[in-house]
């Protein structure tokens, strides 16, 4: 079992940032790929990115492309995402998730692939 910690999650104002953290505990060794997907409201789930423990491949929504980024720290088994040029639509409950197989490119965007889940963070955004 892999237990997942979100933190870092708050108020901001648009344009500003926030580095969410998801601590991983237990059994850390077998997670492939770690990501991090968000809820606004009244809407689906979604995909906002993901890393590959091993060899740190990035993967991004085309939503937040050049905004946030998403990095680990195997020492400490944490992933961060830092998220800068915030938007009011940014505002959600985001959520980490690991997975423990390997997961062919196409489906790390996909919820359903992955294992283990966060309990959430909520991001707000003020306009």
């Amino acid at each position: 079992q892999v237990q997942l910690v979100e933190s870092g999650g708050g108020l901001v104002q648009t344009g500003g940032s926030l580095r969410l953290s998801c601590a991983a505990s237990g059994r850390t060794s077998t997670t492939y790929t770690t990501g991090w997907f968000r809820q606004a409201p009244g809407k689906e789930r979604e995909f906002v990115a993901a890393i590959r423990w091993s060899g740190g491949i990035t993967y991004y929504a085309d939503s937040v492309k050049g905004r946030f980024t998403i990095s680990r720290d195997n020492a400490k088994n944490t992933v961060y995402l830092q998220m800068n040029s915030l938007k009011p639509e940014d505002t959600a409950v985001y959520y980490c998730a690991a997975v423990s197989s390997p997961t062919p490119a196409p489906l790390v965007r996909v919820g359903v692939r992955y294992d283990y889940w966060g309990q959430g963070t909520q991001v707000t955004v003020s306009s």
